[in-house]
């Protein structure tokens, strides 16, 4: 029989800065189980309705079960320093609107005492992509008026536990939510149109604006949002190659950031969007660039970017490269990492605090012998936290890092069968079983 192989060597804490904070990621419709509690629909469950769109039939009604075994969950997580977490717009406002759940607030009330009473800090994320399925039919992020429906929403949930919180995050990945649900149509509400992209990637970050100003006015403390970022590549030295790694660069990751921190979207993006954003658009920039405390980064993989003259604009494919590769088939490039910092430090943030919100991978995990040999997902860590040490020597301000994710969990249009947690969850018997990459996490951060 062969040995198993010898999981890679992490950094351990006290090579990072003294205060800096490790902790574990999650999300609410992934691990919660959307059944109950009395959580109105989203879109997703809609979404997941549709023939052929989870690929494996599977939605988010059960999910973990964390709604009732959130408990045993959150011993796990007090491994570490943090537990970032979301909370669900339809199990507050079934509706999306109107008169707050009881059960829904009594949950996230509970959940909250919870975490603290683990010595874990709470970093909350509002919106975590669990729209109600009653604003989805009103248009949903292509409406102006879900982003005021947002704020709504943010200041009943923070007036309720908006106290116990160590930072909030008003969005995640908006990049996700606009255009992988709107233009490429494999995230809900599954649609495929330049038009509702662009009026959802105006909209969502309205909503962000409009959050962060019903919680500044609450006195709520370390506001934030939370960003994804690719690392981009041409596939070639041509100018189309370039060109579409370009487009592909200012629709993925300048938006956003560019929006939050100059007031402004990307020309490379506006000539193909800006004939469909919402009118006046220009009027909701200021709103959108009011200051932040820190900015989240969730970072996976890079983009390997050909030309595809032959195709409607953006006129581009993803192409696939030469390295190691997760069960998504994402490339594992560790030093994207550090570039998306430096990127962020030269061209946008100066010193604005950052931190690593999301960084994980998803492999094909199997329980033997009582435990999961992950080694492939520890090297991972490994090589993304160098990488972090790295950054933080070239005078980044990084100030933590949240290991995606605290479970394997319902993965969005995958379902059940990407597995990026730490701990394994069998989905039948609901039983938990830590991984390989969560014993030597919490033996290197002890």
């Amino acid at each position: 029989m062969s040995a198993r192989p010898r999981p890679a060597a992490l950094p351990r804490r006290a090579e990072f800065p003294d205060g800096f904070v490790f902790g574990t990621a999650t999300s609410a419709y992934q691990i919660e189980g959307q059944s109950f509690g009395g959580a109105g629909p989203t879109h997703w469950d809609a979404f997941a309705r549709r023939a052929g769109a989870i690929a494996d039939a599977t939605d988010g009604a059960i999910a973990c079960d964390h709604y009732h075994r959130y408990a045993r969950d959150l011993d796990l997580a007090a491994a570490f320093d943090a537990y970032r977490f979301s909370v669900n717009w339809a199990r507050i406002q079934p509706e999306g609107r109107g008169a707050a759940n009881p059960e829904g607030l009594d949950f996230y009330d509970r959940l909250s005492d919870a975490i603290l009473q683990r010595d874990l800090q709470p970093h909350l994320t509002l919106y975590h992509w669990e729209l109600p399925q009653a604003l989805a039919e009103t248009g949903g992020w292509q409406n102006r008026d879900t982003a005021a429906r947002f704020g709504d929403f943010a200041e009943m949930i923070m007036r309720r536990i908006g106290d116990r919180m160590t930072s909030v995050a008003t969005v995640n990945e908006p990049a996700c939510v606009a255009w992988i649900g709107h233009f490429e149509g494999s995230h809900a509400p599954g649609l495929q149109s330049r038009a509702a992209a662009a009026r959802a990637m105006h909209h969502i970050l309205l909503g962000h604006a409009e959050a962060l100003e019903r919680l500044r006015a609450l006195g709520q403390r370390d506001l934030g949002i939370v960003l994804n970022f690719e690392a981009i590549a041409a596939v070639s030295d041509s100018d189309a190659d370039h060109d579409a790694a370009t487009r592909r660069d200012a629709i993925m990751n300048r938006w956003y950031v560019e929006a939050i921190t100059k007031a402004r979207y990307p020309a490379p993006a506006l000539a193909g969007l800006g004939g469909d954003l919402p009118e006046r658009w220009q009027d909701d920039m200021a709103r959108i660039a009011a200051p932040l405390d820190w900015l989240g980064v969730n970072y996976y993989t890079r983009a390997r970017v050909a030309a595809a003259p032959d195709q409607p604009w953006p006129g581009l494919r993803l192409a696939d490269g030469p390295l190691a590769k997760t069960a998504m088939g994402w490339e594992i490039y560790p030093e994207g990492l550090h570039e998306v910092l430096m990127r962020l430090k030269r061209d946008y943030i100066a010193d604005l605090p950052l931190r690593i919100t999301e960084n994980g991978a998803a492999f094909d995990d199997r329980v033997q012998d009582g435990g999961v040999a992950d080694s492939a997902r520890c090297a991972f860590f490994a090589g993304h936290l160098r990488q972090v040490l790295r950054a933080i020597g070239d005078g980044v301000n990084v100030g933590a890092y949240f290991a995606w994710s605290l479970l394997d969990n319902f993965e969005w249009a995958f379902g059940h069968e990407k597995r990026f947690g730490l701990v394994h969850v069998d989905f039948t018997s609901q039983k938990r079983t830590p991984k390989q990459s969560y014993h030597l996490l919490r033996q290197a951060l002890a």
